[in-house]
């Protein structure tokens, strides 16, 4: 399936966000997601469906000043 993941578009076989998490290498434990605009809060990411055409953004935190 193709989606937009932060901006840049990309085919997957993961059908949910937490799948698409792992399918990317992302450690999911320091992560902000959102699906279509909408934010995703850790606990239902294995619940949160994804469709074709879907925009996900996941952010990590970073350090700085």
């Amino acid at each position: 399936m193709k989606l937009t993941v932060n901006g840049e578009e990309r085919r997957v076989t993961a059908t949910t966000l937490a799948a698409l998490l792992d399918e990317l290498d992302y450690a999911p434990d320091f992560l902000a997601t959102a699906r279509n605009g909408e934010l995703v809060p850790a606990g239902e990411r294995i619940l949160c469906t994804l469709d074709e055409g879907d925009r996900i953004e996941i952010l990590s935190p970073m350090q700085g000043g």
